[in-house]
């Protein structure tokens, strides 16, 4: 047993603790790799679906931007040709296709305003020898067919800004800002001007092109385009809190026009600003403007990572001039990921947790066939002879065939010591043996003297009830004779008497059934000692009326004694009696209620409804007294016919009403406490199960506080 005591004993709390948790780890480690895997698969998924989200987001952007950048210049063409079909430009022309060049001042005059109200940036009337000698206009005119508008970029240089107007030559200034991940600027000043150039022939009256209206926008400088732009694809709900969506226009890789801000979030005592004159990164300039290719994806804008789109922008020459730039802050939707990642971390912890706590208590289950293994060892180390049994295991199951390897080892440890035992059994074995031998003879001599007493009672019984048949039955016919007489006489009184048999009619019938009733005792008592010779016959009837009727009787019997009689009939369901023999029972229990008590005192008499499982199937009628009550070694023979404790009494009262009860099915039960009383309860069956086949008088042997009869 020492194998046992060290390995069940010292290193039980220590190899409960290493299965426990090992089962812990080795069931947490699957669903930490999975939860893991899911979780680096699902921060995969977000991150490239929502990053190609993202980019055809911003190349859709551009698309829209590059497409507002046109519809700027269809308007300008639209802007000139309402202004070439004004009243007010007609009526000032006429005079200047006739030769008058005095008017040219007033349309000049007129084409400022309109210049103010249509947002150009220079809005003025060139004639066909002025165009031919522009050297910028040149370049347009190999491309007008017709009477019909053209459009399209231009870079001019400060002295050819000045040409059209001096103020485009001081506006297209912009100074240059050395940019993060861009080349040095080669120069401190941007001075070249980017238009968006309209031209619109005017034709004289012969139909022929005779003058032109050149006008258009100077991008340098300019915000109303960019910010129209940005407010068309980045209206608010467009992009996640603090992101930033800005446009812009460059001039080569400078930007001339934009609303990309200086300071993303400008601190109290600075501006936002806007970021001109500062340039492309250097990996954006070399596809876009080198290699004229279309750019979607993350690029650095300015101080700061941005989603990004760029596409060239050709002149009238079809040369790249410059780029056109839609894009977003890239770092509030790395904030977002972020804020997946803590989200995912934590669930993948909370679910740990939870998986932890379930494994941990599930491998209490697991652990329960070891411990119950481990009590049983103790037990037997103790002394005490136990089996570790069925575990509730497979028969496969390790510990199932270790359990039962245990226990036949026990089970042979115990035949040895049985063996050595032996001989010192075998002597205590004959002891026994001869002990128990005498106890079966001094059992059998106990059992043939009860069965002597028995069947000598049985013989006393018998010749009483024999004598009783032969005095019931002559007593019938001497009594049944005068009570003939009786009932006879009692006619012929009423008849003879007439109308004064009114007056004491009560009496009469009074007498004709107590007639009726002794006639009734009489066939009682032959029923009793020749029970097989009579049949009553059974009737349903309410139990209150019957128990009305055994008052006004009894109190015949009970009136000279100082006896309070208490009713309370609760019973409602009807029951299969003969209403005579009932009576009779009744009437017995309420006189000798009052016999116990010397004639003073109280009597209940109680009926209510007979209740099994909630439903009734009969009645109960006790019967209570405060009279002395029933010694314990006389309760048992309350029953025997001719067995009774008063001088004047015969002892068939309670025999007889035993004996109507039996027959049919009902039960008597007697509880009585000497000094304070007894109750007699009698049970009877909604539906009689009459016994006519068994001994009424079988059982009639009792003992105890409480008797019970049953069918």
């Amino acid at each position: 047993m020492s194998f046992f005591t060290h390995f069940f004993g010292v290193s039980w709390q220590q190899m409960q603790a290493k299965v426990r948790y090992r089962i812990l780890i080795l069931t947490l480690l699957p669903i930490l790799l999975t939860l893991v895997s899911l979780v680096f698969i699902t921060i995969y998924w977000n991150i490239s679906y929502t990053g190609k989200q993202l980019f055809m987001k911003v190349k859709a952007d551009l698309a829209v931007a590059e497409n507002t950048l046109q519809q700027v210049q269809v308007r300008q063409e639209k802007q000139l040709e309402r202004v070439m079909t004004s009243w007010t430009f007609q009526n000032d022309f006429r005079p200047i296709l006739s030769g008058e060049l005095a008017h040219r001042a007033s349309i000049d005059t007129f084409l400022n305003e309109q210049k103010k109200q249509l947002d150009l940036d220079f809005l003025r009337l060139v004639s066909v020898a002025e165009a031919a000698s522009d050297p910028d206009l040149r370049q347009i005119l190999p491309k007008m067919g017709g009477l019909l508008p053209y459009s399209g970029l231009m870079v001019l240089s400060p002295e050819r800004l000045a040409r059209i107007d001096p103020d485009l030559a001081q506006r297209a200034a912009i100074p240059l800002l050395a940019t993060l991940r861009a080349q040095s600027p080669n120069k401190q000043v941007e001075d070249r001007g980017l238009l968006s150039r309209s031209l619109l022939p005017i034709p004289d009256f012969e139909g022929k092109v005779a003058w032109y209206l050149d006008g258009g926008v100077l991008f340098n400088r300019d915000t109303r385009i960019v910010d129209h732009i940005r407010d068309l694809v980045y209206d608010k709900g467009t992009l996640p809190e603090r992101s930033i969506g800005t446009v812009t226009i460059f001039l080569d890789n400078i930007r001339v026009s934009t609303n990309v801000p200086l300071h993303f979030f400008p601190q109290p005592n600075e501006t936002q600003g806007r970021a001109l004159g500062s340039l492309v990164s250097e990996e954006v300039r070399e596809k876009v403007l080198n290699h004229g290719e279309l750019w979607v994806d993350r690029a650095f804008v300015f101080n700061d990572w941005f989603i990004s789109a760029y596409a060239p922008l050709e002149d009238i020459r079809g040369q790249r001039v410059g780029m056109i730039y839609t894009g977003f802050s890239e770092s509030p939707f790395i904030h977002n990921y972020l804020l997946n990642i803590i989200e995912l971390g934590t669930i993948l912890m909370l679910v740990l947790l939870i998986s932890g706590l379930l494994v941990y208590r599930g491998a209490y289950s697991l652990l329960q066939p070891i411990e119950r293994i481990h009590h049983v060892v103790q037990a037997v180390q103790s002394g005490r002879n136990v089996r570790i049994g069925a575990l509730g295991l497979d028969r496969d199951n390790e510990l199932s065939n270790l359990a039962e390897q245990f226990d036949r080892m026990l089970d042979l440890l115990q035949r040895r010591n049985a063996q050595i035992q032996a001989a010192a059994e075998q002597l205590e074995m004959k002891v026994e043996e001869r002990t128990r031998s005498l106890q079966d003879k001094t059992l059998e001599l106990q059992r043939n003297v009860a069965l002597l007493n028995e069947t000598r009672q049985q013989l006393v019984t018998n010749e009483k009830l024999t004598a009783l048949g032969e005095l019931t039955a002559g007593i019938a016919h001497e009594i049944n004779n005068p009570t003939a007489v009786i009932l006879g006489n009692m006619e012929l009184l009423r008849y003879e008497l007439g109308d004064n048999a009114e007056s004491v009619k009560e009496e009469i019938d009074l007498v004709i059934q107590q007639v009726g009733r002794i006639s009734t005792i009489i066939r009682s008592l032959l029923q009793y000692s020749r029970p097989g010779e009579f049949n009553a016959p059974l009737e349903m009837h309410p139990i209150t009326p019957i128990i009305e009727e055994m008052l006004v009787l009894v109190r015949h019997s009970i009136q000279k004694q100082e006896v309070v009689l208490i009713t309370e009939l609760n019973a409602s369901c009807p029951v299969q009696v003969n209403r005579p023999q009932l009576l009779q029972v009744l009437i017995n229990l309420v006189v000798n209620a009052a016999h116990a008590m010397d004639g003073k005192g109280r009597i209940w008499v109680r009926t209510y409804d007979w209740l099994q499982q909630d439903m009734p199937i009969g009645v109960k009628i006790e019967v209570e007294d405060e009279g002395s009550g029933i010694a314990p070694e006389q309760l048992g023979r309350i029953f025997d016919p001719f067995y009774t404790t008063r001088k004047d009494g015969t002892g068939l009262g309670l025999s007889l009403s035993y004996g109507i009860i039996k027959r049919i099915g009902g039960t008597i039960e007697v509880s009585s406490v000497l000094g304070k009383g007894s109750i007699f309860t009698i049970g009877l069956y909604h539906e009689a199960k009459e016994d006519q086949q068994n001994n009424p008088y079988d059982g009639l042997h009792f003992s105890g506080q409480s008797t019970e009869m049953s069918s």
